[in-house]
Order: structure tokens, then C-alpha cells, then sequence
């Protein structure tokens, strides 16, 4: 296991990023998961029994010293670094018509500064390995939703997904957007219910992950959009 492959997660300790960290732990890879909650972290390592291969890192997504730590712990426990997962993100579900703006300085940080911050503080390792960046966007990242600043955030990420594989692409390091349509996930708590209509899992988009991440050396997949039958838009 020493020699095997090597993900950090951000945002890892719930939702799609505890989905993918679980099916690259049992594909035998080794993970490093951060989050802002330590009981939540403590809690997912618990669940999965503490294994030798997980390693949780409390910090702020949309912090960049907080992600280089995370980089650096991992290189230093793991030795390597082969695929970073931009999971961290959420919504605060208003509008800009008639939302509160107070919520909205943290979620355009969190869900487009963070995966900036991690691109910048991993792209030499990942370089050094030839490995993959993987976006964690959204269908709201390509068709608009009246009024949603979310969905902004997420037309951000498509568009950081294109711009950082034109220059990452001749290190060698693939880029990967995964753009989910609704799944059902903890993101749906705010809102007291989850949206009508079938629901993908979280484990549904990790398989979409982890198909990305174990392409053959030479091939780069860089936009995977995942929508439940019966979403329209």
C-alpha cells in the first residue's frame, strides 16, 4: 500500500467528496480528506474504521494557507500525490433579486476560489506524477437558474475547468469536470426538503469520479455531466 496511488479530497467528510473517498479507499488507494468540522471528519473515519489509508485535515477550502498545509501533510504521511478532488462548495438557495447577501462572500469564495487555491498548491506534485485535477461542478454551471448565484459560482468552475487544463495539459496532469445534476446529499439541508423528482447518490458521482481518475495513461476526460432521468434542464 505504500506505493499506491494517492487523492486528497477537500470538502471529504460528507456528501459526493465521502462518496469518492470511500470507493478510492476500497480500490486500494490512499486518501487524505479535508473539512472544516473535525467531529464530522472524526466521524467519517470512525464509520469506515479508522483505516490505515484515510487521513483527515481539518481546514478551510477557500483558505490557501489551510490548503497548502493540507498538500504538504499529505506529501509528507503519503510521499505522493496523484489526483485532487475540488469537492468543498455550497449553496445558500436565494436569488439575487431578494437573497440575503451575507451568506454570499463565503459560498463565491468556498465554490470558486477554493478550487483555485487548490490547483495552485498541488499542480507541482501533481505535476511531478502526472495526475489528475478533478472539478466537482454542476448542471447549474451550464444552464442558467433565474436569479442564482450558486449556479454563477458554478459557471465559474466550468470555465476554471477549461482555462486550467490549456496550461496544466503540457506538465501532464489531466483536468476533469464533473458536473452532477441533483443528487441527494447533505446540500439539500438548508432548504428543510430535498427537490422533487428522482435523486442521483452520491455514490453515483463517485463512480463517475473514479472512472475519470482511472483512465489509461495518455487519455485526458474533461467534462462528465450527470443528470438523473427525469431532470429537463
Amino acid at each position: 500500500m505504500t506505493d499506491s496511488p494517492v487523492a486528497l479530497i477537500t470538502g471529504g467528510g460528507s456528501g459526493i467528496g465521502a462518496a469518492v473517498a470511500r470507493h478510492l479507499l476500497d480500490a486500494g488507494q490512499r486518501v487524505a480528506v479535508t473539512g472544516r468540522g473535525e467531529a464530522r471528519l472524526r466521524a467519517f473515519a470512525e464509520e469506515l474504521g479508522n483505516p490505515e489509508g484515510l487521513l483527515t485535515l481539518v481546514g478551510n477550502a477557500a483558505e490557501y494557507a489551510d490548503i497548502q498545509s493540507a498538500v504538504d501533510r499529505t506529501l509528507k504521511d503519503f510521499g505522493r500525490l496523484d489526483t485532487v478532488v475540488a469537492n468543498a462548495g455550497f449553496a445558500t438557495h436565494d436569488s439575487v433579486a431578494d437573497g440575503d447577501p451575507a451568506g454570499w462572500t463565503e459560498m463565491v469564495l468556498t465554490n470558486v476560489l477554493g478550487p483555485a487555491l487548490l490547483i495552485r498548491a498541488s499542480v507541482d506534485a501533481l505535476s511531478e506524477s502526472r495526475g489528475r485535477i478533478v472539478l466537482i461542478g454542476s448542471v447549474a454551471g451550464f444552464v442558467p437558474t433565474p436569479g442564482n448565484l450558486y449556479g454563477a459560482t458554478k459557471w465559474a468552475v466550468t470555465g476554471l475547468a477549461e482555462n486550467t487544463r490549456r496550461q496544466v495539459t503540457e506538465f501532464g496532469i489531466g483536468v476533469t469536470l464533473v458536473a452532477p445534476g441533483r443528487v441527494e446529499t447533505p446540500f439539500w439541508d438548508s432548504t428543510g426538503s430535498l427537490p422533487p423528482g428522482r435523486l442521483l447518490t452520491a455514490d453515483q458521482i463517485a463512480d463517475s469520479v473514479v472512472w475519470a481518475i482511472r483512465q489509461p495513461d495518455g487519455v485526458d476526460v474533461n467534462t462528465v455531466v450527470v443528470r438523473p432521468l427525469g431532470q429537463p434542464n
